[in-house]
């Protein structure tokens, strides 16, 4: 089981200024809705660059999938050809999480983090990008490998320390994060009721809980306590949403399917983990890589889903 596959997205918060549902000329923000609108732009800006990042971390374990990672390559690795997946564009997200360390509200320890991440990413993603043309063109057969071998000296400290960064960056973020998604929650139900937004937000707010119970290769063992409480507060936002369908027959677009879907595999891997005394390496690794590729497709269908809405 390789850590890789616990990467999951974050979800991007709904400005504002865009929560009056179908209202022509959103009304002018109160004060504490002003707070909460420069929260969430910083806190996106944050998670914009998160989960376009998250290609890095995809493509050092695809490369620690074929790769001996304490001696290097040789060139004769059986699977060499898996290569590393090429990086994304992030410039764009680089400057607004760089511009967003500016504005309020200031978050000192997330700020100073993201700076770190920042840097850590740069110095990282140049070498992913050297190694990813090196074994994409097969140039190991030219020089027997002696560049491979020098790349991995340079990459493995540099992903070190970037992952470490990811991982301090996640648990400020989580924290901060938890905060706003309840008074952006409250503030969509006072200015819609529980509507297509809140149904939305509700059943991701859950399933984001869900996720951060997830076992990692530090912490392969679940609290099964926990992890079934926060199942049964998924599934209790995931019978919100049905009940919403008896009156508004059009739905929730584009998650409703998935977050139903998502329930069932979830219990199916709440079992395997109760044979094996919460341990995910006892029969359930493969359920929770599922798990974790379809939440990170429903964070995007959400943001569809809260676009089609503005």
């Amino acid at each position: 089981m390789r850590s890789a596959a616990f990467a999951f997205a974050l979800l991007a918060l709904t400005p504002a200024g865009a929560l009056a549902q179908g209202a022509a000329t959103p009304a002018a923000p109160t004060a504490d809705e002003a707070g909460l609108q420069t929260a969430i732009a910083k806190s996106n800006a944050y998670t914009a660059l998160m989960n376009r990042t998250l290609r890095a971390i995809q493509s050092w374990e695809r490369y620690a999938s074929w790769v001996d990672m304490k001696k290097g390559p040789t060139g004769k690795e059986r699977y060499i050809d898996y290569g590393l997946y090429s990086l994304y564009d992030v410039t764009g997200e680089i400057k607004r999480a760089e511009e967003a360390v500016t504005r309020a509200p200031a978050l000192p320890e997330i700020d100073q983090t993201i700076r770190r991440y920042i840097r850590a990413y740069q110095e990282f993603a140049p070498l992913i990008t050297r190694a990813e043309r090196y074994y994409e063109r097969k140039d190991y057969r030219d020089d027997n490998a002696t560049e491979g071998r020098n790349l991995h000296m340079l990459m493995v400290p540099a992903a070190k320390t970037f992952l470490d960064e990811r991982a301090t960056l996640d648990a400020q973020m989580r924290v901060y994060k938890k905060g706003l998604d309840q008074r952006e929650l409250a503030a969509v139900e006072q200015r819609e009721g529980r509507s297509v937004r809140w149904q939305v937000r509700n059943v991701m707010i859950n399933a984001r809980v869900v996720m951060d119970l997830m076992p990692s290769n530090e912490k392969p063992i679940v609290d099964l306590k926990a992890f079934d409480a926060a199942v049964a507060d998924y599934a209790g936002a995931v019978r919100e949403m049905d009940r919403f369908k008896e009156t508004e027959p059009k739905g929730v677009p584009f998650i409703e399917s998935q977050a139903s879907s998502w329930l069932g595999r979830l219990r199916d891997f709440r079992d395997k983990l109760g044979r094996g005394k919460g341990d995910v390496r006892r029969g359930a690794a493969n359920d929770a890589n599922w798990l974790v590729s379809s939440y990170n497709t429903m964070v995007s269908l959400s943001e569809t889903a809260i676009r089609t809405l503005r």
